[in-house]
């Protein structure tokens, strides 16, 4: 199987296998509507498989939300052809429309409009509760 490389743009690469598609929908990614490239279930020497993402003219994407999905991710910026930046995630300390908050009677599950506000508490345990009702989140 062949995929091109990209001129401009990102590639998410060491995303745990199976994964891609979830990592898509948190990013706000409409595939419909995106050049991308996804190879999943690909041989890994550090992890056995893995999957990818490559992204042409990648935008204003809200990386962040790496640090919390898919953790050992790495992050490519190419530019004219050439990776210029690898960058690693890091758990986000604040997120905003991210996750939804699962509590029913927490204010934004009972009214809409509210952003749903995620704060971490604890980076080992990877553990985000809720700005208005402080419910766990689980991912």
């Amino acid at each position: 199987m062949e995929v091109t490389s990209i001129r401009n743009g990102i590639i998410i690469d060491h995303v745990p296998a199976g994964t891609a598609l979830k990592v898509l929908q948190y990013l706000n990614i409409d595939p419909t509507s995106t050049k991308l490239a996804l190879i999943m279930n690909t041989d890994s020497r550090q992890y056995g498989s893995k999957d990818i993402i490559k992204i042409e003219d990648a935008g204003d994407l809200n990386l962040d939300v790496l640090g919390f999905i898919a953790r050992q991710a790495t992050i490519d910026i190419v530019r004219g052809g050439k990776i210029v930046r690898k960058e690693k995630p890091n758990l986000p300390e604040h997120m905003v429309n991210v996750i939804k908050c699962k509590n029913p009677r927490c204010v934004t599950t009972t009214e809409r409009g509210i952003d749903q506000m995620f704060h971490l508490v604890h980076s080992e345990r990877q553990e985000y509760r809720c700005d208005y009702c402080d419910e766990e989140a689980k991912l």
